[in-house]
């Protein structure tokens, strides 16, 4: 894709770039996470391993508004992580009928060693862009980690779209 410079460009260009560099970094991060020595979890997985950390004693219908996932497939879900020792469930305080789920030891380091792997893949990639480019992308990245937190903490907006029951399955 063509570099555009600085001018300001509509929404619709900056969500196809966005998904542009996030297929590349699909592969990027793809390309060291096979090596991980705490073994390797499935995108589905990730994604529920990392809104637990983001929103530790969670329970599994705020995860599942977080994945866009029903409550059976975010069940097993968990049921699988719980099953790898990556997760740990335990009776909420307020409620007899939640679970909190919580990282185990075991969760966190996958976690940081997901993210040692990741951020060396991007620093390769950052060297071989000008300072420029580069702080202009600190400033939008940002911007943009701001308002996904606001998108998907659990007060997140009513026009989000409807829960799938599919995406919590692929783990």
């Amino acid at each position: 894709m063509p570099h555009r410079g600085f001018r300001p460009s509509s929404r619709e260009q900056a969500s196809a770039d966005a998904v542009a560099a996030s297929e590349l970094l699909e592969v990027l991060w793809g390309r060291g996470q096979e090596s991980a020595a705490s073994g390797t979890v499935s995108p589905s997985q990730l994604r529920a391993l990392l809104v637990i950390e983001k929103q530790e004693g969670t329970n599994l219908r705020a995860l599942g508004e977080a994945l866009g996932s029903r409550a059976p497939s975010v069940s097993r879900l968990c049921d699988r992580m719980e099953a790898m020792g990556l997760v740990l469930r335990a009776p909420s305080p307020t409620s007899r009928r939640e679970v909190e789920l919580r990282l185990s030891l075991r969760g966190r380091t996958l976690l940081e060693e997901y993210r040692a792997l990741r951020a060396g893949e991007l620093n390769a990639v950052l060297e071989r862009m000008d300072p420029a480019a580069l702080a202009a992308l600190a400033e939008g990245l940002a911007a943009f980690h701001s308002a996904a937190s606001e998108r998907l903490s659990p007060q997140r907006d009513t026009a989000a779209p409807p829960l799938r029951d599919d995406v919590a399955d692929s783990a």
